[in-house]
């Protein structure tokens, strides 16, 4: 059923949309891809992949000790007396307490991970937005559309894609060369634009 209304959403939007779009001009980027491209997104990634790797060490470490504390208490717990018993699981408490603080301090929402990345990335992100804009206004474009974003792209085509304008007004070179990545089905030989009459 949920599928059914999601099709049906779906065509009526696209029939709106083709509407509405036939009088206007319209495009597509990649923003992923145009990050990867960017040296200084790459740095940026492998710093926060260093800074996450070692906090994640530190992490490891406590709830490793953590671990041998506990194996520790089980071992002896036979020989203690109740309130040495407390004294011992109230230690392995606080000590796992501080461990998942730190764990969430570092990794959780809004955490220093996600405040590194912001500082970072948020930059880059806004640099390649004005440029994105200037290739809209240079191009007399309606629509940008991310093809990497929460707008579904059942379809492609290569043509309308501005990724590498981007670049260039970012003055980065693709790594990638010509970037070609449509989804649109490959044309056989008996439906080729070749065949037909000139317009």
């Amino acid at each position: 059923m949920k599928v059914l209304i999601k099709t049906t959403l779906l065509l009526a939007f696209s029939a709106i949309f083709s509407l509405q779009v036939s009088a206007q001009k319209f495009a597509y980027v990649d923003s992923e891809y145009i990050l990867s491209q960017l040296p200084a997104y790459k740095s940026a990634q492998a710093e926060l992949n260093e800074i996450s790797r070692q906090w994640q060490e530190e992490i490891d470490a406590q709830f490793a000790e953590v671990d041998k504390m506990y194996k520790q208490y089980q071992a002896e717990k036979v020989i203690m007396t109740k309130d040495v018993q407390t004294k011992r699981e109230n230690e392995i408490i606080e000590k796992e307490r501080i461990a998942k603080k730190l764990q969430n301090d570092k990794f959780g929402y809004e955490g220093e991970l996600f405040s590194k990345q912001s500082e970072l990335v948020k930059p880059l992100q806004d640099k390649v937005y004005e440029a994105i804009n200037k290739i809209a206004k240079a191009n007399g474009l309606d629509f940008i559309f991310d093809k990497s974003g929460d707008m579904l792209m059942l379809v492609a085509n290569s043509k309308y894609d501005r990724s590498g304008e981007v670049l260039e007004e970012l003055g980065v070179v693709s790594t990638n060369g010509g970037k070609v990545d449509s989804n649109l089905p490959p044309l056989s030989r008996d439906n080729s634009d070749d065949d037909l009459p000139p317009r």
